[in-house]
């Protein structure tokens, strides 16, 4: 929900091919450095590995801090798309256990758990068929990283056993990447359903909204501050003739290039639009600091090869960045616990020199 989107698949691929002449001798792979802390890390300190084998992404707290809930896909498990899981935020060290909150059933993405810890909302492609929808032939686009916005895609809230109660979004086209508001009164996700790809903010008990962005360009990935007073997201804002015929085009087949993009900040009413990044490349998974000042995202700005993915933090202004993680090829999905004390991420390290992307958990120091 914010969530990629899916820059996985192009970061793996090319992360491949690129550690296979890496300098890099390691324990468990001659392709990538493996290590779950790297020293110049400062800011994360007891970190632990939540998940093992398999695309585990976007891991997001619960309002009280006490569960996850991650998309996860494993062939050899038979989840052959992602699926959404839960489990608790294991104490001590101890083991992380997870189950699926989907049915199976389609492609799911971007997990929210409401206020009162009782359901989960996230979007699902079930209604269009029970497989999974298929991938684009990015041949077909110049071997372009080409994301899917599927028209089957609808928002829906489950109970915590996984029966589906209320079916959110029912219009024609893209409605995903969810999230709420911390009165859990508002849902903000994305949708391609006015002829953009647009952000919209609804009231979950009336059903009521509004139309949030209104600029031409991908916006999606968006989060509430801690405080509820402002929006971050996500946005591409195509400007020459040549990129915009390009957006237009994609959209027009229901695609987008999601590889240019920074981080945007506006009140939550939608006025007072900032934006904070004009690194170039892909900044995003933004999400506010527990003080909703500071910033933390995920961006491949410093390599011009289009990876490594490191997290960073920025002031709202642009000011301070600062680098927060190391891995050599992917830290992404950045997020943090209610009370500010802890940081969920995604990361390819510690991978034994495999393609997996985990969950990794630990203690934030100021």
């Amino acid at each position: 929900m914010r969530k990629l989107i899916y820059l996985l698949p192009l970061v793996l691929l090319i992360l491949v091919s690129a550690f296979r002449n890496s300098p890099f001798t390691i324990d468990h792979s001659p392709f990538t450095e493996d290590t779950l802390h790297y020293a110049d890390e400062k800011h994360f300190k007891n970190i632990q590995q939540l998940t093992f084998g398999g695309d585990n992404a976007e891991a997001y707290f619960s309002f009280d801090g006490k569960w996850i809930v991650f998309q996860r896909t494993n062939p050899k498990e038979g989840l052959n798309c992602d699926q959404i899981f839960i489990g608790r935020v294991p104490k001590n060290g101890e083991k992380f256990t997870y189950k699926m909150i989907s049915s199976g059933k389609g492609r799911t993405t971007c997990g929210s758990i409401t206020k009162d810890g009782k359901y989960v909302i996230y979007a699902s492609t079930h209604l269009g068929a029970d497989t999974c929808p298929p991938v684009p032939d990015r041949k077909k686009y110049g071997n372009k990283y080409i994301w899917p916005l599927y028209d089957s895609y609808d928002i829906f809230m489950a109970d915590m056993n996984g029966k589906i109660v209320k079916q959110l979004t029912k219009s024609k086209g893209y409605d995903a990447e969810a999230t709420l508001s911390p009165d859990g009164k508002k849902m903000i996700y994305t949708s391609d359903k006015d002829g953009d790809i647009d952000l919209y903010i609804m009231d979950l008990k009336t059903g009521k909204e509004k139309r949030f962005t209104n600029t031409l360009g991908y916006d999606g990935g968006a989060w509430f501050s801690p405080d509820g007073k402002k929006i971050i997201w996500r946005a591409s804002r195509p400007t020459t003739a040549e990129e915009v015929k390009e957006y237009k085009d994609l959209l027009a087949e229901n695609l987008v290039a999601p590889t240019h993009m920074e981080v945007y900040i506006a009140n939550v009413d939608g006025t007072n639009v900032k934006q904070v990044t004009n690194f170039g490349q892909a900044n995003w998974a933004p999400a506010y600091f527990h003080d909703s000042k500071r910033i933390i995202f995920a961006s491949n700005h410093e390599y011009k090869r289009g990876f490594p993915f490191n997290l960073y933090t920025i002031n709202e202004d642009g000011s301070n960045l600062q680098k927060i993680s190391r891995d050599k090829g992917f830290d992404a999905f950045p997020m943090f616990s209610p009370d500010g004390k802890k940081i969920i991420f995604c990361s390819n390290r510690n991978n034994g020199g495999t393609h997996d992307t985990n969950i990794f958990i630990a203690d934030w120091v100021e």
